[in-house]
This record gives C-alpha cells, sequence and structure tokens, in this order.
C-alpha cells in the first residue's frame, strides 16, 4: 500500500469534504411517516446523492456525511473561530455534536425500516482541543451492540494525521417511528 505525505492526506481529506458537500441537497426534514418507508442504506444514500434534503444540524454545526455502511458512519467537518468558545479553542459542544451523531447514525445503518432512535445517553472524553488550525477532523462511529430496545455504539474524532482529539460512547433507545408518527 503506497504511503502518502501529511500533506496529500490533508488535500485529499478537503477534496473528499468538498465533493460530500457538494453533493449534499438544501436543508430540511421528511415526516416520520416517510422516514419510516425507507431502509437506512436508502435513506442515507439518497441524502448523500442530494436526492433528500440534508440534515439542517449538519448545516448549522457545518459537518458533512463522508461514508456509511452497516454498522458504521463517517462525518468530516473543519472547526473553525465560529465554533469557539471565550477561552479561544472550539468548544466542547462541536466535539460532542459530532461524536453524537456518527454514533447515532452508526446505529441507524442497522435498523429496519419503520424504527427509530434517540440518544439516551452520552459520553465524551476529550483527549486534545480543538482550533481553527487543527484542519479538518473526522468523527467515525461505530455500533457495538443492537438490541430490541436499545443500542451501544463509541465514536472517535481524529485529523489527517491520525491525532486524537475526542472518544465517546452512547446508549440509544429503538422504537417504532410509525407509532411516533400517529401520536
Amino acid at each position: 500500500m503506497p504511503t502518502h505525505s501529511q500533506e496529500e492526506r490533508l488535500i485529499a481529506w478537503r477534496q473528499a469534504e468538498q465533493i460530500a458537500r457538494d453533493k449534499l441537497g438544501e436543508p430540511g426534514t421528511l415526516s416520520l411517516q416517510q422516514v419510516s418507508e425507507l431502509s437506512a442504506q436508502e435513506f442515507f444514500d439518497r441524502i448523500g446523492r442530494g436526492e433528500l434534503p440534508s440534515p439542517p444540524f449538519g448545516h448549522l454545526v457545518d459537518f458533512v456525511p463522508l461514508e456509511w455502511e452497516p454498522g458504521r458512519f463517517l462525518f468530516q467537518g473543519t472547526p473553525d473561530a465560529r465554533h469557539y468558545n471565550p477561552l479561544g479553542s472550539v468548544h466542547g459542544g462541536y466535539a460532542a455534536t459530532l461524536l453524537d451523531s456518527c454514533m447515532g447514525c452508526a446505529v441507524h445503518t442497522r435498523l429496519e425500516p419503520g424504527q427509530g432512535y434517540t440518544t439516551i445517553d452520552l459520553r465524551i472524553s476529550y483527549v486534545r482541543a480543538l482550533t481553527r488550525n487543527t484542519g479538518p477532523v473526522r468523527a467515525e462511529g461505530k455500533l457495538v451492540h443492537l438490541g430490541r430496545s436499545t443500542a451501544l455504539a463509541e465514536g472517535r474524532i481524529y485529523d489527517a494525521n491520525d491525532r486524537l482529539y475526542a472518544v465517546g460512547s452512547t446508549t440509544c433507545m429503538i422504537f417504532d417511528l410509525r407509532e411516533r408518527g400517529a401520536a
């Protein structure tokens, strides 16, 4: 396998983020009924191709979905001064949001049509500060366990040099979307 310089990897990451960003549709949401009719793969594939609206929160925080497969989800974003806290570094909520999103979506990739989820527990450990000089970061979530009513996932945030910034784990509650939509 060829080795890539740090600069080549950084360029590739920035290109991947731009390609994903260019494919996304306008921000918006679907009804629970519409979501419940799609498989997880179809749901994410159609968002990734711009055929379905992209989640508004991703636009607000400025991160994009890059890769997904059953049990795994990868987002990328580039933190900047908009994400700063008063102490001059990226607010911890940015990392928490990326981790909550990648771990929750990793759970979602394994759900059946008609199933939904919500985070009921989120644990984050911060390893080092993110700044506007960090460059692009990836948040990768992996499913650990999927049961009938709960799921567990773990995630990590790292940069193009594979430096770790934060790790997390979550418990998600699994529910029937069709019952929620009728309520």
